[in-house]
Formats: C-alpha cells, structure tokens, sequence
C-alpha cells in the first residue's frame, strides 16, 4: 500500500506540482485516446493487489483559538503552531518534516489541521505511533493558544477557506453551484479516514462490498456532528449531509454493487464531472457537467493524460475510496482518542475472509441506509438491530487478535453504553452545544440535504452562503 497522505502525495495532489498518485504514472505520463485505455489505468493504478499487510489512518481536527472560538482560522497562529511540520501549502517554505513516529501534517481548506499515519503493519503500532504524534501536534497547537474540537463539523464559525490554492477555489466555485453544503464540508468538517490494503484480486469484491455494507452502521454508531455554523441541523452527523448534498456525482455511496469493483470504480471515475483542471496560469475552474470520458472524447483542446486522471480520481469523495488502498471515509471525526476505536473495528472485521464474510452478512440489510444512519444515527431500528451483532463481532475478533487492551475495554464500554442503547456521541451533547438545544421536531432544524430521491426541503444553517 502506498504510503497514506504522506507529504509528498498531499502536496502534488493539492498544489498540482505533479501527478498525485503513487504508481505507474510517476515512472511515465502518457496521452489517453480511448475510454478502454482509460478503463484499464484506472484499475491498475486504483486497486493494488496482495495480501493484506498494511494499514494506516488519516485523522482530522477543527482548530479554535481558545481566546476567541468564534474567530475566524488564523494561519500565521497555525504556521506558529506546526513550525518544521507545517506543509509547503501552509508555508511555502517549510521543510515539512514528519512527526517524531513518522506521521506528517496538512491542513485541509478551512485551517483543519490533518495528521496522516505511516503505513503499518498491526494495530498495536498503529495506535501506538499515531497517538504519540497526536500528542505532540496537539501540544504544539496548545502552546499557540490554539484548541482543537471535540466535534467533526464546526459548531461556531460559517465556512471560510483559508487555504489560497487554485485546486481548493475551483472546488469551492463548482461546490456553490450545488448549493451552500460542498463549502461547508470542505472548510467545516473532520473526519477519521482508515486506510485498507486492497487484499488479492479473488478477496477484493467481498473486502469492497462488506466496507460499503458496514458504512451505515459505523456512520450511524460514531456520529459526531449535531450542530454545524451555530445551530443544531437535526442530523447525527451534519459532516456527513455536507458531503451527501456537495456533489452527489462524486461523492454519493454507489449503487448497487457488484462483483466487480474495478469496472464499477473505472466507469464512476471517468463518467463524474471534472471538478478542476490543473493549468500553468489562471483559474483551475473545469468546464461545467464535462466528464473525464468526455475529455477523452475531444469536449477540452488538448486530450488528457495519465496524469490528468490520476489527479482527477483525487477529486472524488465516496465514502470509500480505491486510491492505490481502500480509503474509508464515512466515521465522523471523534472526540480526544476515540478515534481508535473505528479503526480497531474496520481492522478486525476485516482481518480474515470468514470474519469479512459475517461481518457482510450482519450489516448487508442496512447496506443502502446512509441518508437514514446520518440523520438519525443509531436510533434507526434496522441500523440499531445490525449495529449490536456488528460490534460483537469486531470486539470478539479483536480480542482473537490479541488487539491493545485499552481500545478493547473502551470499545466494550462503547458497545454497552451506547450502541446496545441505541445512542452515538452526537446524542451527548457537551456543555458548550446546550446553548443550541431544541426540541428534534423544531421545523427550523429540517436542515435539506440532496438524496437520490431528490431534495428534502429545509432550511439553510445561519452563516452559509446562499
């Protein structure tokens, strides 16, 4: 597996210095001339087969400064704060350094601050690496006064893009024309994204099948976003409605699945619409509704090439994603070191095929669900029902694999304390979120999001942008 978000990969990917993918592309850029063509790259370059070995995770904070939560990002107070680990986009000239255990910095468009792991081999190192280099960022962020949240959607401040590369203006360009929900998941959200080695050709169609299963019921079990922009939305997770309504193009779970994920991936990839175009000079807006096929097919000047595509599936946000590795991005971010225990599970179940195979059995009832699991979490009966025997699983499996015994006595106390309860962290609400509390059938917390079925009416969040 390549190496997740490493500092490298991000800065490419963001500023366009070169292709961002790690594969054949790096060795050699050529012109695609036909969707075949096109078709076989992207399967080759998307899904590295092997064994299961590897694992990483990406992990995500919104950063307040503690004197005034409310403010807007500071960068020369975030620049301060990461010193030799801030990334080039940050800081141009800064020696990006890694964390002491290896993990590197980025910052995502709103002044998110984004830890990416190394790529290891078990759990037990995973953990232990990725929460020494947490503690170190975010001491370094407290020492400059600056706090990071519990929560993954900002519950003060509107969306405001930070970051001044053209990637990210284009994207917030093409995000408006849907509506005010791609800015705020761009500038306002976190998340934990596990990161998956793609397993042998004959384990991957089960390995992709059950992570889009288990979507719902991990999306609804570890929802962490009631309030966004200074009020309460009505869902669980408010991050995850942000990404359904941004674009629902490239960023929709697919359906239906099937036996073959690579021609599945390859045909989303190049029939959603170009979000940006990488170019020497001037805005990096694409032409709207243009498809990488249809650039193939003659609808830009010049054809694209390998480069071009591989910069193009970056642009895309399922809540899986085939990056070189199987990328999760469904799980909220999670509050102080909770954000184990979503990785622990996503590891375990899918540790061995038997393990894998149950794991799709349980959770394949609710597999299209995701609207239901983030509007209302875990108190969605069907969600609920999965979510029980989902968790059993994971937790008996962990303890086979000999899993940290603290993640597995905190992920015990997750299980019956909230998931056998039918609650997840959004239904917990902190001290500071009480000012925001209404009753659930308020008409003004119908917050709209898009689903396949179309618009569910509702009303904006105070402090988007119409």
């Amino acid at each position: 597996m390549s190496v997740p978000a490493s500092t490298v990969f991000r800065v490419m990917q963001e500023t366009g210095v070169a292709e961002p993918m790690a594969g054949p592309s790096q060795a050699r850029v050529q012109q695609l001339r036909s969707l075949s063509e096109a078709e076989a790259y992207v399967a080759s370059v998307c899904f590295k087969h092997g064994p299961p070995r590897l694992l990483g995770v990406e992990l995500e904070w919104l950063v307040h400064t503690g004197a005034s939560p409310g403010a807007p990002p500071n960068r020369a107070a975030l620049a301060a704060a990461l010193g030799p680990h801030a990334p080039t986009t940050l800081v141009p000239s800064s020696p990006a350094q890694p964390l002491p255990h290896g993990s590197t910095v980025t910052v995502e468009p709103g002044g998110q601050v984004e830890l990416a792991s190394p790529p290891l081999a078990d759990l037990g190192s995973l953990i232990e690496a990725v929460s020494a280099d947490a503690a170190e960022l975010h001491r370094r962020l407290a020492a400059h006064g600056l706090t990071v949240q519990p929560r993954a959607t900002d519950p003060l401040r509107p969306p405001t893009r930070i970051l001044e590369l053209p990637r990210y203006a284009a994207m917030e360009r093409a995000f408006d024309r849907n509506g005010p929900h791609g800015r705020s998941g761009m500038c306002s959200t976190t998340a934990v994204q596990v990161c998956l080695d793609v397993g042998t050709a004959a384990d991957l169609p089960l390995r992709w099948e059950t992570l889009h299963a288990l979507g719902p019921v991990l999306l609804a079990a570890f929802a962490n976003s009631p309030v966004l922009h200074g009020r309460r939305t009505g869902w669980k997770s408010s991050r995850m409605a942000c990404w359904l309504s941004a674009d629902p193009a490239r960023t929709f779970p697919p359906r239906p699945l099937s036996a073959d994920p690579e021609a599945d991936w390859a045909a989303r990839v190049l029939s959603t619409p170009l979000l940006c175009v990488r170019r020497d000079d001037g805005p990096w807006d694409a032409p709207a509704g243009v498809t990488f096929a249809d650039w193939i097919a003659g609808a830009m000047p010049t054809p694209p090439t390998t480069a071009d595509l591989d910069y193009h599936v970056s642009t895309l946000f399922p809540p899986v994603r085939a990056h070189g590795h199987l990328e999760v991005r469904y799980v909220d971010g999670q509050a102080g070191d909770r954000w184990a225990l979503p990785t622990a599970v996503l590891v375990g179940l899918l540790s061995l095929p038997e393990v894998t195979e149950r794991a799709y059995e349980l959770s394949h009832p609710v597999a299209g669900r995701w609207v239901e699991a983030a509007r209302c979490g875990l108190e969605d009966p069907a969600i609920a029902a999965a979510a029980g025997p989902v968790f059993e699983l994971a937790c008996s499996t962990l303890r086979a694999l000999d899993a940290p015994a603290p993640v597995l006595d905190a992920l015990e106390d997750m299980i019956a304390r909230q998931v056998l309860r039918g609650r997840c962290p959004a239904d917990d609400p902190l001290d500071s979120e009480r000012l925001w509390d209404r009753p659930a059938d308020d008409p003004q917390d119908a917050w709209g999001v898009l689903t396949e079925a179309g618009p569910l009416v509702g009303s904006r969040p105070e402090g988007e942008p119409a």
